[in-house]
């Protein structure tokens, strides 16, 4: 009897909305759709009064929802309470896990990138692993929520995946604790050579006041004559934020435009004048894991031309996703609108082509032994005599701090993106030497 009545309110409710749309402020110009909400109240009734079984009608409800925000695009999602609330919770970075971002590609949950210092990232999941299982639950028919449910969890507890790697023949096993995610999301660490190395692993709340910060105090204690902004592995977070920390290194311009339904224009945010900046040379690095917000700020600066961009391609997510509170406290995340750079250019799938492609490792000394070789390798070379040589004129290049060493020594990337500042330095300054007010009789053509 219960059930007959619940059922009986839910179908008087839907039958007024259906038959009271207009004054509710929503009009229909197509009748089709009116057509088709009808027929869902009609499976609606027919299932409450003759399935074999009793059935919770708010489960079918959000069920259909589901369904119906599933089939929109990779990103959109219907948000039950609990998967509202965490989301929420996210933003903050108060919620905890193993730490990876992940998305719904070729309909098979994937790994758009592990964040810095967490039980997935030490444990070696990439970018692009394929999520097949949770502990001993397949992920095939489950939605991405619910897949970020049941990785999530109370801090100290396990859980386990099986990924499917590019090149990898058998399904990897990884065990992982959960904990607190993120540690930290902004790093400042000096390399020596008057160049700052700054980390951003994911775009939260204040994470421009931070990095602003972070870089302050670097600079009470070094003269900065340049930048690296690390955004590898960064999946995103807050456009916000990331559009905070793009105006932190320009002084004017374009940072990000977005584009609705039919290419409609939408915002358009620019640098604000007059804002602290940081106005020193920079090298921008980015990854296949580098996602949404992070190709933003890269966008920006590139387009800009404030920055050199290093690395691989990005992940190439260009959508805007507007996350909207419903009556009952669930929520859907809606794709509204596309990103595109200063230029114009879109994001989506294609990604940031970086300036130079660098690797991520160094060529062995074993390749490099192999592939080249010099006048001492060569038999009966001639020996250089002792007498007393100038020394050539090379730019100081202080220690860096503890971290920075450790970088420079494990990190190519990094020690490629100190020595491109460092080599742009050198040229400045020594144009500044040879051709300081001679640039006229440079310029000048011969009568």
């Amino acid at each position: 009897m219960l059930k007959a009545k619940r059922f009986f309110l839910v179908f008087i409710v839907c039958t007024f909305v259906l038959l009271n749309y207009g004054r509710l402020g929503v009009s229909f110009s197509d009748e089709l759709t009116y057509e088709n909400l009808k027929i869902f109240a009609e499976v609606l009734k027919e299932i409450q009064s003759n399935y074999v079984e009793r059935v919770d009608t708010q489960k079918l409800i959000y069920s259909a929802i589901e369904g119906m925000v599933k089939s929109l695009d990779a990103h959109s999602a219907f948000l039950k309470k609990e998967d509202y609330k965490e989301l929420m919770e996210e933003t903050k970075g108060e919620f905890s896990g193993v730490g990876i971002e992940i998305t719904v590609k070729d309909n098979v949950v994937t790994v758009v990138s592990p964040i810095e210092d967490t039980p997935a990232f030490k444990a070696g999941i990439k970018p692009g692993d394929k999520i097949i299982k949770v502990d001993d639950s397949s992920t095939r028919d489950m939605t991405l929520m619910e897949v970020v449910r049941k990785i999530r969890g109370p801090k100290g507890t396990q859980v386990k995946l099986t990924i499917q790697r590019e090149g990898e023949t058998m399904p990897l096993v990884f065990e992982l604790t959960r904990e607190k995610i993120p540690i930290q999301n902004v790093k400042a660490y000096y390399l020596g050579a008057g160049i700052a190395y700054l980390r951003v692993s994911n775009f939260q709340n204040n994470t421009a006041e931070r990095l602003f910060s972070a870089y302050q105090e670097l600079a009470k204690s070094h003269r900065i004559e340049g930048v690296v902004l690390d955004l590898r592995h960064n999946p995103g977070g807050l456009l916000t934020e990331a559009v905070k920390v793009a105006d932190l290194f320009l002084e004017d311009g374009l940072i990000v435009s977005t584009k609705g339904r039919d290419g409609t224009p939408g915002m358009e945010v620019k640098a604000k004048a007059g804002d602290p900046s940081i106005t020193c040379p920079m090298v921008v690095m980015v990854n296949e894991g580098s996602a949404s917000a992070s190709e933003i700020v890269a966008g920006a600066l590139q387009d800009n031309k404030r920055a050199v961009i290093i690395g691989s391609k990005t992940f190439g997510k260009g959508s805007v996703q507007t996350v909207l509170p419903l009556s009952d406290g669930s929520g859907l995340r809606l794709t509204t609108a596309l990103y595109y750079t200063p230029s114009g250019r879109s994001i989506q799938v294609t990604g940031i082509e970086p300036d130079v492609e660098v690797p991520g490792q160094r060529p062995s000394d074993l390749e490099l032994k192999e592939k080249y070789i010099r006048e001492k390798d060569l038999q009966k070379h001639m020996e250089k005599k002792d007498e007393a040589q100038p020394k050539a004129d090379k730019v100081a290049d202080d220690k860096a701090d503890e971290m920075g060493k450790i970088l420079l020594e494990k990190d190519y990337q990094v020690g490629y993106a100190k020595a491109l500042l460092k080599g742009a330095g050198i040229l400045k300054s020594r144009a500044k030497e040879n051709f300081s007010g001679t640039d006229k009789k440079i310029v000048d053509k011969p009568k």
